[in-house]
């Protein structure tokens, strides 16, 4: 098996896969000899008729429409919520146990050593000392009431099903739902990625030295996100052929897993009617639209997390430096429970350091602190509960003052032919002057930063003058193709905002020209673009295998003149794709996997071998290599990494194919007219039945997907109920 990534870092960036690999080993080696082998079977969960009990508090209607999405009817927010549970467990239930269980930091007792890194990241990340401290006064009641529904939910399908449900995971609680948004939401921006060096063999960064001493000059890293991806658009009427408002819903996630794309509709008589796309164990829409305004998101990766190098008191290990005084870390003893086999476990036990800055990581190199956007703060679902209940650019903007979320990127539009792009951050309040992309000294409180510039400094684009913005997890600083883009001296350094492009950024930029009106067929065009633009890596690595002088060797010239005539597209008919696509791939993907590209020469080499070793042939169609594979579906699907119809493989298999892994999944197109009437047309790559393979609706949706076809979106309760597959009302007897 010739891996190609170990890991497509999904746009959530929640997945700890690249974490627990250089976490891992460190982490067993130093708990292995504090631990006690025990007798531990699991505990039983409550009976059922306990753990259902407080489903009686409420009444939904679940609508499963002929694609099995899920059309959720309440009269309060709170049983719309209870029935959203319910519908996510019959699709996905291990899923949510899973993301329960790890947010708990308990994943080790059901996974075993291979997850004791996400348990330990728990305690770092100081998960559950958080929900005790803030849960009770900073958690508004009504997402307190949100997030009681939907445990009671998950706790009835569990009741329902017990042979499905984890032992000792019941009963679940509201503070498992907030817990879980803590620990999430700042990967979403990469912390793994400062965190990962960490625990190298030695240090990778250098100590950002006073800039009141004139021994350096401060010039701002370059901030580039090389490790996930989404595209977003949306064009103002003034800009369409016909008057209407469109929003382009395209984030980049994995296929399958805890950040996969699950669909559904909440309606309630208190104001919810939205749709769009959320993940398993979230209780809310994270991106969609209501009747009146829609959003997307992709991610972004500003500086928003700092590491401090501590002095620690060769005289007493429990101190550090802070002006001039030694100080005391505050301690916690954590225990992490290992599943070993059978009824048997390891109780690891471990001492977890926080110093002013934050959590302690003890390195072989050093004692670190770490400082983020996010640490400690508990109020993020409600944020999205605003999001999903606005009804204009005003109540929008009032949710995103809340300033609880500590990153992604909003492409907004709305009904009244309002359009925006917000570069969203908790962005630290940082003394200005030190470089602060390096690593930070330690043992000065003033560079400890305590609280964020207010949301009027927030990057944000609103009502361009071209009337068309987009975003592909590229800099703000070209957002738009008029004369309205932001620009970087208006926006202090120490924000550390992006400066990068990529391909699909640019390619945005070559398809339109600031003036022209885009139709919808020219919108929809726009995102299925398959093409490397000529400023693109992938184009750089082809001119450089194209100036090898290849005349000694009779075949690979003919391969090389096979590759001059690419057109750098990746439409599945094209016989040049193959050939450019896996000699650009390593190049394309380094930022993805980690991994040095290999020569662009060698990378060449090595494409003609494969290809010529499981193909046959050097000029295969793309579609014969590049697979959709689900279920009972194996289909060629064009696009490929960086394109803006992004497809990303996990490997290249041993018959030289590649299987879709990650890119597109739930995508949406939303319209609005001059009377505010909206339409909208949507996909998902695979279907609604998230882990039922004996479900139609496993993989209905991809060869729909695999051809870029659509399925209307169903909007209203009379149109739903024509196209009911199934109706029924969860804890209320037969349907």
């Amino acid at each position: 098996m010739r891996a190609l990534f170990e890991h497509v870092k999904s746009e959530s960036g929640v997945s700890m896969k690249r974490v627990i690999s250089i976490f891992g080993v460190l982490l067993i080696s130093v708990i292995a000899g504090a631990g006690v082998y025990t007798w531990a079977p699991h505990e039983g969960n409550p009976r059922p008729e306990i753990l259902a009990a407080g489903a009686e508090n409420y009444d939904v209607e679940i609508v499963r429409d002929n694609w099995g999405v899920p059309h959720i009817f309440g009269t309060r927010d709170v049983d719309t919520v209870f029935g959203m549970a319910y519908a996510q467990s019959e699709d996905d239930f291990d899923t949510i146990q899973e993301s329960v269980a790890t947010t708990r930091g308990h994943m080790a007792r059901y996974r075993g050593f291979e997850a004791v890194t996400t348990d330990y990241i728990v305690h770092l990340l100081d998960v559950w000392p958080i929900i005790e401290k803030r849960y009770e006064n900073d958690v508004s009641d009504d997402v307190k009431a949100l997030a009681e529904a939907y445990v009671a939910g998950l706790n009835l399908y569990a009741a329902e099903h017990p042979n499905k449900a984890w032992p000792g995971l019941y009963p679940l609680t509201a503070k498992d739902v907030i817990a879980g948004s803590i620990f999430k939401t700042p990967f979403f921006y990469g912390l793994d990625g400062q965190l990962v060096p960490l625990f190298g063999d030695e240090r990778v960064q250098e100590i950002a030295l006073d800039p009141s001493e004139g021994r350096t000059a401060y010039v701002p890293a370059p901030r580039t996100l090389g490790e996930r991806g989404s595209n977003a658009m949306a064009v103002a009427p003034h800009r369409t052929t016909d008057g209407k408002t469109r929003l382009l819903v395209n984030s980049h996630q994995p296929y399958s897993g805890p950040v996969a794309w699950y669909e559904a509709h909440l309606v309630s008589d208190e104001g919810l009617d939205i749709m769009g796309g959320t993940f398993p164990g979230s209780m809310l829409i994270l991106h969609g639209f209501n009747k009146h305004l829609g959003w997307a998101n992709t991610v972004n990766n500003p500086d928003l997390a700092d590491i401090y190098v501590l002095t620690r008191n060769p005289d007493n290990p429990d101190q550090y430096k802070l002006d001039g005084e030694w100080v005391d870390f505050e301690k916690r003893d954590v225990e992490i429970e290992i599943r070993l086999f059978g009824p048997f476990s390891f109780t690891a036990e471990r001492t977890v350091l926080f110093s002013k800055h934050g959590p302690v990581i003890e390195s072989p190199h050093g004692t670190y602190a770490v400082r983020y956007a996010g640490q400690g703060e508990i109020r993020q679902l409600e944020q999205y509960y605003r999001y999903n209940k606005a009804k204009s650019f005003e109540d929008y903007t009032a949710a995103l003052e809340m300033q609880a979320l500590p990153s992604i990127n909003y492409i907004y539009a709305d009904k009244s032919g309002n359009i925006a792009y917000i570069y969203n951050g908790q962005y630290p309040e940082r003394l200005e002057g030190w470089d602060w992309s390096k690593y930070m000294p330690g043992d000065r409180s003033d560079l400890i930063w305590d609280g964020y510039k207010p949301y009027s400094a927030v990057p944000k684009l609103i009502n361009p003058s071209s009337g068309f913005i987009y975003d592909a997890n590229n800099t703000p600083f070209a957002a738009t193709d008029g004369p309205d883009n932001l620009k970087a001296e208006d926006f202090s350094p120490t924000m550390g905002v992006q400066t990068n492009e990529t391909n699909r950024s640019l390619r945005f930029r070559e398809l339109i020209d600031g003036e022209t009106p885009i139709s919808e067929i020219e919108f929809l065009r726009i995102k299925f673009d398959d093409k490397y633009s000529e400023n693109s890596v992938a184009a750089s690595i082809v001119r450089a295998v194209l100036g090898i002088d290849w005349s000694n060797e009779p075949e690979m010239a003919e391969a090389v003149a096979h590759l001059s005539e690419w057109d750098l597209r990746t439409n599945r008919e094209n016989r040049h794709a193959a050939l450019g696509v896996l000699t650009t791939l390593p190049a394309v993907t380094a930022k993805y996997t980690g991994r040095p590209a290999p020569t662009s020469e060698i990378a060449f080499r090595n494409a003609v071998e494969l290809l010529k070793n499981n193909h046959g042939r050097i000029d295969p169609e793309w579609g014969d290599v590049n697979r959709i594979v689900r279920g009972g579906v194996d289909m060629p699907i064009d696009g490929g990494p960086d394109i803006l119809r992004a497809v990303y493989p996990q490997e290249i298999r041993e018959d030289g194919r590649l299987h879709a892994f990650a890119g597109d999944t739930y995508i949406a197109s939303v319209e609005w007219d001059a009377d505010g009437k909206q339409s909208a047309k949507i996909i998902h790559q695979f279907g609604s039945a998230t882990k039922d393979t004996s479900s139609k609706h496993y993989d209905d949706q991809a060869p729909l997907f695999a051809k870029k076809e659509w399925r209307p979106a169903l909007l209203d309760r009379q149109t739903i109920l024509d196209n009911a597959e199934r109706v029924y009302r969860p804890g209320k007897g037969a349907e």
